[in-house]
């Protein structure tokens, strides 16, 4: 399809006669040490094939057993996810991939651990959650050839590593009616899952991956389209713009007359496009019966006490938590970074170091501008020590550069004193007097830019606080630059 043709069919449903009717199926991968049936480790990167065993391989006469550890996190993402934990059982799911070598799956049916939940998204929207069953994870199929699609492959390559380890698959209510609320769903189920401990909610690794249902539907009508299942979109990114594309794609189609088949899909990421994958498989396809090797799961009253108080404090009432520590309503900029924080799981890092005397506003700013750039570091930094880092800045003792690159060492050293390494860099606050003498240097050196500067030319702020700077070795602090400045300007 024609660039042009995708705009004009995006231009079709972005006009007020057609609806966007979405729902997500999110497979989240568990943090558990084995797999869901043996005793396989469970871990990302490994070797291909060296994880495996003759239950994940399905060889004759191996018996599956239950990971209780996985039935405790599959119970914390219902609890968190407002569902009713029941008793529930297993089934065999037959199809014929080679990436299940016993060609069946192990997954939950017509009786899930969890049932009947919603999910409140940060806009003030509700999505329902039909259901978070448990079910095994099948291995990973490779295809050699020049797109990496089966139908132009030269060969397959199959690794059975990830065969058996433990999912829980939520699937949601259609209701969400656009890609923009698709991405925010999402986000803030991927944060409740890391929440939970459940998950590390890595996208890129594979651990967490989404299938997109979508139909279309005139505005005002009661019944659904057909819809279609774009299946394993792995980013953010990747799930709005196939949301967004099958959506015109078939609104496009119902309006030259033609009629959207049910099927599931593909996401071509570099051709912006949704391709036919296959059609779509009803349960019966499936072929579902009850799994003889293993007995119903119905988890006693004290179990389930037990997963819901190991949850912790999720997203929401973090957010609540980090924004209540500025101490009055808090800026768009700031709501942005109480967000990215609390996503980041940044949030204890601050509110441990506010808790020690740190500013919040300066603690916010720092944690979101340098931590977040070193996600892993900042993770393991010591919060006491950032704490001492961002009050050496928030009395002066430190200018904003000369804190940025202190952190950045204790960063790059997995910890440290703040004080000794501002003082091993020659790191030392400059008296105000100093710096007026020195801002005074440079207007007298350049008084043209200063007439221009104080006849209201105010880009050339940024010209005087570099010479400043340079001429001070980074010292200055720059917001007292910007009002000794201000002071002579007036």
């Amino acid at each position: 399809m024609s660039a042009m043709g995708t705009r004009a069919e995006r231009a079709v449903l972005d006009g007020p006669e057609w609806e966007t009717v979405v729902g997500l199926e999110v497979h989240s991968e568990l943090m558990t040490q084995t797999k869901l049936f043996c005793c396989c480790r469970n871990a990302f990167g490994d070797q291909p094939n060296t994880n495996i065993c003759p239950v994940c391989l399905g060889l004759p006469g191996s018996l599956p057993v239950l990971n209780s550890h996985a039935v405790e996190l599959a119970m914390r993402i219902g609890t968190a996810l407002h569902c009713e934990v029941r008793p529930s059982s297993f089934h065999r799911k037959n199809y014929f991939y080679p990436d299940m070598p016993k060609d069946y799956q192990i997954s939950q049916y017509d009786e899930p651990i969890n049932v009947g939940g919603w999910l409140q998204l940060p806009d003030g929207s509700r999505v329902g959650i039909v259901r978070a069953h448990l079910e095994e994870d099948t291995g990973k199929t490779t295809h050699q050839g020049e797109t990496g699609r089966i139908h132009a492959a030269d060969y397959a390559l199959v690794d059975y590593n990830r065969a058996g380890v433990p999912l829980v698959e939520i699937v949601s209510e259609p209701d969400i009616r656009s890609a923009a609320q698709a991405r925010l769903y999402v986000t803030e189920l991927r944060a409740v899952l890391v929440a939970t401990g459940a998950s590390d909610g890595r996208m890129e690794e594979g651990s967490l991956r989404v299938d997109a249902n979508v139909s279309v539907r005139r505005v005002g009508a009661g019944a659904y389209g057909t819809r279609c299942e774009i299946k394993n979109l792995n980013s953010l990114r990747s799930l709005g713009r196939a949301i967004e594309y099958e959506a015109a794609r078939q609104v496009a189609l119902v309006e030259s007359g033609g009629a959207v088949a049910q099927e599931t899909r593909h996401w071509d990421e570099h051709a912006g496009r949704t391709v036919p994958l296959r059609s779509k498989e009803e349960a019966f396809d499936y072929r579902y019966f009850p799994e003889p090797d293993l007995v119903p799961l119905a988890p006693d009253a004290e179990w389930q006490a037990r997963a819901a108080g190991a949850i912790g404090l999720l997203p929401s009432a973090r957010r609540e938590r980090l924004a209540g520590l500025i101490g009055r309503a808090p800026t768009p900029q700031q709501v942005d970074q109480v967000h990215v924080l609390v996503g980041q799981g940044l949030d204890d890092l601050v509110v441990a170091a506010v808790g020690q005397g740190a500013p919040a506003d300066l603690a916010l700013v720092r944690a979101t501008n340098e931590l977040a750039a070193d996600l892993d570091a900042a993770l393991a930094l010591d919060p006491a020590t950032f704490g001492r880092l961002v009050e050496m800045e928030a009395q002066g003792s430190l200018t904003a550069t000369q804190s940025k690159a202190v952190l950045a060492e204790l960063l790059a050293a997995g910890g440290g004193d703040p004080a000794a390494i501002a003082a091993e860099k020659g790191f030392e606050a400059l008296s105000e007097s100093s710096l007026a003498a020195v801002v005074r240097d440079v207007v007298d050196a350049n008084p043209e830019e200063w007439a221009r500067f104080s006849a209201g030319e105010d880009k050339l702020a940024g010209f005087f606080t570099g010479q400043v700077m340079r001429a001070t070795g980074g010292k200055a602090d720059g917001k007292a630059i910007a009002a000794e400045l201000g002071r002579l300007r007036r």
